[in-house]
């Protein structure tokens, strides 16, 4: 007979680290297609707020998230941002932010449990608070971050 054991954690797991607004977050490197310069943006009439638009990516048709409106911290603009191309659920998304800043790996260690709300986003968007140096990244869980009505909508 077979004992169960717990679900194995990776010891650790690597973090593309970036900006929006003056927090710092960071998305599991795995969970990444590309980091590109934001492109020209098509707008979408009637879209929610956080949604900047859509771009043709090498002729694929991706919807660009503005994550400052969606986390409510900042207004919305498509000017000098970035993009970062993520599936989330089969479906590939392009994550509006202000900058990246670097990819850094970290212990398991060095993740602290989220707290109930972190900067007006809820605790179930994070995987955890990285311990980078001397600074704090909130660690995203992307799957989280938009419902399944949402994704649907996109």
């Amino acid at each position: 007979m077979k004992t169960q054991t717990k679900e194995s954690v990776a010891p650790s797991m690597q973090i593309v680290c970036f900006n929006v607004g003056k927090e710092e977050y960071g998305i599991e490197i795995l969970k990444v297609q590309e980091i590109l310069k934001l492109p020209e943006v098509t707008p979408l009439p009637k879209s929610a707020e956080y949604i900047l638009g859509v771009i043709d990516l090498r002729g694929k048709v991706i919807p660009i998230i503005d994550l400052g409106v969606r986390f409510g911290i900042s207004e919305k603009s498509a000017q000098n941002k970035r993009a970062i191309v993520v599936d989330i659920k089969r479906k590939r998304i392009g994550l509006a932010i202000d900058q990246v800043s670097h990819v850094v790996k970290l212990e398991q260690k060095d993740i602290e449990p989220p707290p109930p709300i972190v900067k007006g986003i809820s605790g179930r968007f994070i995987i955890g608070i990285g311990k980078v140096e001397n600074k704090f990244v909130i660690i995203l869980d992307i799957d989280r971050i938009f419902s399944a009505d949402e994704l649907t909508n996109l």
